[in-house]
């Protein structure tokens, strides 16, 4: 196993000797590691490899053996209105969002600020102005009074990416953020997370799309629930590592100043 973690920043998530298991079946094995803060890490395997169930257990939303500390301080002993604050999520295709449907888009982004609100309270000019920001920067505030029901699915995951956003949180985890957006609106989310990173945040994303996650800081790569690489996403051995856990079927090449992942 490979690990380049001497080399990163203090961690915004440290993850230590973390097991989880789905329906009695083992899925992550004695996992370690630590993840870098400002800074843009992909997660990235085949199917199966555990990168879904890792980002739950980062996230707090899974049970699991072993410890999750997120700043250095224990994940689960933080109130969970701090954490709230601290740690937004992006789940996978929406799920769960059916209940929804009926929601106005400005309500559906504004729900990401109610860790910031008092009790009952309306929300504050603080609040219109991060939730105009979040559906501006996807592209979704001519939406706002629409309903989500209304929505194609990449439009409605757009509006589920300006909530993550408009919780203005230190770490955002995101599972397969990119899925049903199309091609230019990809390019508006590496846009969205580079400027994130670059303001101080911490993103975590799990991408089955090899050649976003190659435009990454860091790249994890996982198989049969356990880490087989961490690195630079410019290291030879971090392409390597992807081009091995794909048994061989990809090759990383270097195109107009960009690591893309292709067919070999």
């Amino acid at each position: 196993m490979s690990h380049r973690n001497d080399l990163l920043p203090p961690p915004a998530l440290q993850a230590t000797g973390i097991q989880a298991s789905l329906g009695g079946v083992r899925v992550l094995h004695g996992i370690d590691l630590h993840l870098a803060a400002g800074c843009w890490t992909s997660i990235v395997g085949p199917n199966g490899a555990g990168k879904s169930t890792l980002l739950r257990v980062l996230a707090g939303l899974l049970g699991h053996g072993g410890e999750v500390r997120l700043f250095g301080e224990p994940l689960r002993e933080l109130p969970g209105r701090v954490r709230a604050q601290r740690l937004a999520w992006l789940g996978q295709g929406g799920a769960g969002e059916g209940s929804a449907d009926d929601l106005r888009v400005g309500d559906v982004v504004m729900l990401g600020r109610l860790p910031h609100q008092r009790w009952l309270a309306a929300p504050s000019p603080a609040d219109r102005d991060a939730v105009e920001r979040a559906l501006r920067s996807t592209h979704a505030w001519d939406w706002r009074d629409r309903t989500l029901g209304e929505l194609s699915g990449g439009e409605r995951q757009r509006v589920l990416l300006a909530r993550a956003l408009a919780v203005e949180a230190e770490l955002l985890l995101m599972d397969e953020p990119l899925a049903n957006l199309d091609p230019p609106h990809q390019a508006d989310w590496m846009a969205t997370t580079r400027s994130l990173a670059a303001a101080g945040a911490t993103v975590v994303s799990v991408l089955h799309e090899l050649s976003v996650a190659l435009a990454a800081d860091q790249l994890v790569v996982m198989a049969q629930g356990r880490i087989v690489h961490h690195g630079t996403c410019d290291d030879p051995a971090t392409h390597a590592a992807l081009e091995h856990v794909f048994d061989q079927r990809v090759r990383v090449h270097r195109v107009a100043g960009q690591w893309i992942a292709l067919p070999r």
